[in-house]
Formats: structure tokens, C-alpha cells, sequence
């Protein structure tokens, strides 16, 4: 399996089936809304209903904290409800959020706080008498691995002590921990080795919900390390039974590429995998679903009332600093003051090669489009009075890779694009190389390239994947238009 459901930095994948209908929700770390939640009907095909978080009373993130934010949450259904449950790390000392919602598409409820539980990767379940219990990857000590205490899912508060269930096969970090009820037993699901290239997946099964529970004779039961394969960082599994009776798994993969040791650019994405049961235990059968070509392209004018669901932003909500244009389009507010500017419309990009183009009138301020991986690794193409420049940044500084004149102050098309270099044995060559420049008189102005190796995860650290929009530097600006296609070539979009 080459080909992931969600291509783009959807990782942490949780999933949950209702009849015939598959949902699935996934992390979103520092971006707001937080919380992505899709649907399915054939687990291959999916469409974004929403975010689970979509207003700032359910959620507050930290400035500056990259990576930080809403992580790994798990989807389940029950009592005629969906639950999510998921860590905002940046106040992981609030305890775990639960939310819930009749309809997934939303409104989903403000959060209800868990008690200081310490630790990430939250799992709810419910046992055969109704009772629920949270099941964690904990760091507190004495509770070092998978922990798990019963709660009161309505107020969060605990029903008990907290308890250790599992320490794992003694890989590095056991996380990511998923409980289900398979005919008498109850298996738990976790992640080890870190979320790198050592990620797998290892399972343990018990008689009771609170163990003891007993790891497989032959964990992992999946994992890509050390395989010459194009997908890595395999790990991070949750389960979910098919209308059918089948069994299938979704699970978090990298694809690096480039000289070694790869470098991965969109993020960790979520793919998909059968699963059989032989002689008590799940194996992974990877090559089962045909999973089809993905069509990312789009043009998005900003006609309608509500931007599509795509569009997110590192920091505070959308709506607090944009507002619809005359006609269409969005208008972009700068931030006020000499603080970092944080304000990026932004979509995830989604494809190894691809182009966008976003329109943008600047008459009544100055504005940039920007490919962001962090704070500190960034590049940008900047509308100023009077000249268009292509900068790059890399902590601690930012370069200036290419500068020409700008024919007026009115609307500018504004473009980037990734290409995929040939693969040359023992050379330095990088993932893709990333060209900025703007559209002038229906000529395209390239102001420079550069290799985008300096904007994978290898190296600026993080759990999230490249992302490309448009931010206002100064007064206000309108985004007429953005078009985002995977190609090589420009899409040529005009006013």
C-alpha cells in the first residue's frame, strides 16, 4: 500500500462505524478549527464534515507553539452519540477533553475536562455493563506506559485510581492505545518505537478490560522499519469491524524521499489496511483495499457564506480576522502591534508535485503567500509596493532568494510549486525543489528555487506537514481567489 485515504498531514487517525457509515477524526496539533472529522461509505473515499472544534470557546491555542495543540483523539459511538476525546498539549495539565455531538458533522459540545491525568492519546470504551474507562499513554510516575482508570464520561471526573495495564513490549514510547471487545477477550492496540522510523504496532489481549493483559508471541504485528519501502513511520493503528463483518485498520505513515535518510514533506498521513484474525490475534493484511486515485485540486473564489472546511489557520480562529469581500473573496486583517504575525489562511498541501496560485488585491495593504512547516521554516512570495521578493526562512534566519520590480499596487497572482527531481545515485538531492514567483501580463516570473529538504520534518522537528496560504503583512488585503492543483505545471488562474 502506497497510496494513504488521506494524503496531506492527517495523522493520528481514529475511526468508528455506524451502520453503514464510516467516521473518522484525526489530529490537527497548533492549527485552528482543530479536530477534522470525515465520512465514508466504502472506507476508501472520504469526505471532511467538519471539525470537532470550531469556535474559540472549546479551544485555546498557545502562540508560538508549533506542534503543540490538539493531539491524537479517539472517535467512538455510543448511546446514540459520538464521543472525542483528545489532549491539547498546549494545557495538558487540564486534563484530557471529552466532547460529544449527535450529529458529526457538528455542533459538537464544549469540552469536558478529565482530572489531571498526565500523559497524551486518550481512549474511551465502554465495558459490557455500560461503565466507561480511559485508557492513556501516561508519564506519571509509577504509571510509566498504558494506563487506564474508569470515568464519568459526562463530567470527566475519575471513578477510581488510575492504573497501569501494559508497559508494552519494552519498545520506546507505548502510546497511542485502543481497546475492543472481540468475542472473550479485550485487545489493546498501542504504538511503540516513536512516531519516526522505528513506529509499529503491537497488540495484547486480556479476559477483563483491566488486564493483566498478555502481548502477542509475534509483536510488532506491523511496522515498516527497515523495509525498502516508500512508506515509513508506520504506527499509530485504530480498528473498526465493517458492515460486512470484515475487520479493517486505519494507521499514520510517512512517505520520505530524497538522499538519505529521506526526508517526509506533507506530514504524516493516514492510509488504510485489512485485517484477519488467526489463532486469537488481528494480522495485518496491507495490500487488501485497491485504494483510488485522489483528485486535491480545487478553486475556491470565497463565494459562499462559509469557507470550506479545508481552510485552517496556526492560531487564532479564522473568523476573528477575516471578513467576505464586496463580491467574493476573503478579506485578510494584519495583526496590530510589533508582534510575530501569526495570521495564515492556509490548506494542507497534499501531493508530492503540485502548484498553487492565489490572487490577491493589495491596494489597502501588503500581503505574502506562504508554504509553512513552523514558525521558523517558511517561505513566502511578498506583494510589497514596490517590489515582489521570494524569502526563505530557517531558523535562526531568513534569506532573500530572488527580488523584482511590481507593475502597480493592484491585484497580483501570486504562485509556488514543487517539482520532483530525478533521482541522481549518491547525489545531494532533496525531496522536491520549491519555485515562487507572481504572474505579470500572462508572463509567470520565477524569482528563484530552492531544495525543499530545508522544509521537511527531518529538519525542523514537528509532528505536522507542509501548508500553503496567504497572510496579510500589513493593513488589510483581499484573497480573491486560490487554486491548488497536484501537477507540475501552473494553473493559470486569473481574476
Amino acid at each position: 500500500m502506497t497510496d494513504p485515504i488521506l494524503p496531506g498531514f492527517y495523522p493520528d487517525p481514529s475511526i468508528c462505524r455506524v451502520g453503514d457509515d464510516y467516521y473518522l477524526a484525526t489530529s490537527s496539533f497548533e492549527y485552528f478549527p482543530g479536530a477534522p472529522v470525515f465520512h465514508s461509505t466504502d472506507l476508501l473515499t472520504w469526505t471532511q464534515l467538519g471539525h470537532a472544534f470550531d469556535r474559540e470557546s472549546q479551544l485555546r491555542l498557545e502562540p508560538g507553539g508549533a506542534s503543540g495543540g490538539i493531539f491524537a483523539p479517539t472517535l467512538r459511538h455510543h448511546d446514540d452519540r459520538f464521543w472525542l476525546i483528545t489532549t491539547n498539549a498546549s494545557q495538558a495539565r487540564a486534563g484530557h477533553m471529552i466532547l460529544t455531538a449527535e450529529d458529526p458533522a457538528g455542533p459538537w459540545s464544549d469540552p469536558v475536562f478529565t482530572d489531571e491525568l498526565d500523559g497524551i492519546d486518550p481512549d474511551l470504551t465502554w465495558d459490557e455493563d455500560g461503565a466507561c474507562h480511559l485508557t492513556w499513554s501516561c508519564y506519571q510516575p509509577g504509571l510509566n506506559g498504558i494506563a487506564q482508570v474508569p470515568i464519568d464520561p459526562v463530567t470527566g471526573r475519575s471513578l477510581g485510581a488510575p492504573r497501569l495495564i501494559w508497559g508494552g513490549t519494552g519498545l520506546a514510547w507505548p502510546e497511542s492505545p485502543h481497546l475492543y471487545h472481540v468475542e472473550d477477550w479485550w485487545y489493546l492496540l498501542i504504538a511503540e518505537g516513536g512516531t519516526e522510523r522505528g513506529h509499529c504496532i503491537s497488540v495484547a489481549r486480556a479476559r477483563t478490560i483491566d488486564g493483566p493483559f498478555e502481548g502477542a508471541p509475534h509483536n510488532p504485528i506491523f511496522s515498516h522499519r527497515s523495509m525498502n519501502s516508500p512508506v515509513q513511520n508506520a504506527g499509530h493503528g485504530d480498528l473498526v469491524r465493517t458492515a460486512d463483518g470484515d475487520w479493517a485498520m486505519v494507521y499514520l505513515a510517512a512517505r520520505p524521499s530524497g538522499i538519505t535518510p529521506g526526508f517526509h514533506v506533507n506530514g504524516r498521513e493516514t492510509f488504510l489496511a485489512g485485517i484477519d484474525w488467526v489463532d486469537g490475534w488481528p494480522v495485518v493484511r496491507e495490500s487488501r483495499y485497491d485504494v483510488p486515485s485522489i483528485d486535491t485540486s480545487f478553486i475556491d473564489d470565497f463565494s459562499t457564506t462559509d469557507p470550506s472546511p479545508r481552510w485552517i489557520s496556526p492560531g487564532p480562529p479564522i473568523s476573528s480576522w477575516t471578513s467576505r469581500g464586496p463580491d467574493r473573496g476573503i478579506r485578510l486583517a494584519a495583526a496590530p502591534g510589533d508582534g510575530p504575525d501569526r495570521r495564515l489562511l492556509a490548506v494542507r498541501i497534499r501531493d508530492a508535485a503540485w502548484t498553487a496560485e492565489a490572487v490577491v488585491d493589495t491596494s489597502t495593504g501588503t500581503g505574502r503567500m506562504v508554504l509553512r512547516l513552523d514558525d521558523h521554516h517558511w517561505c513566502a512570495v511578498v506583494a510589497g509596493e514596490d517590489a515582489v521578493v521570494a524569502e526563505l526562512s530557517i531558523r535562526p534566519g531568513t534569506l532573500e532568494i530572488g527580488r523584482a520590480s511590481r507593475p502597480g499596487t493592484e491585484a497580483i497572482t501570486l504562485w509556488m510549486r514543487a517539482t520532483v527531481p530525478a533521482p541522481v545515485h549518491n547525489a545531494p538531492v532533496g525531496p522536491d525543489v520549491l519555485e515562487l514567483g507572481f504572474t505579470t501580463a500572462g508572463a509567470h516570473v520565477s524569482l528563484g528555487s530552492f531544495d525543499g529538504r530545508y522544509l521537511s520534518t527531518e529538519v525542523a522537528g514537528g509532528f505536522t506537514g507542509r501548508v500553503v496560504g496567504v497572510s496579510p503583512d500589513s493593513g488589510t488585503v483581499e484573497l480573491r481567489s486560490f487554486s491548488y492543483r497536484g501537477d507540475r505545471e501552473p494553473i493559470g488562474v486569473s481574476e
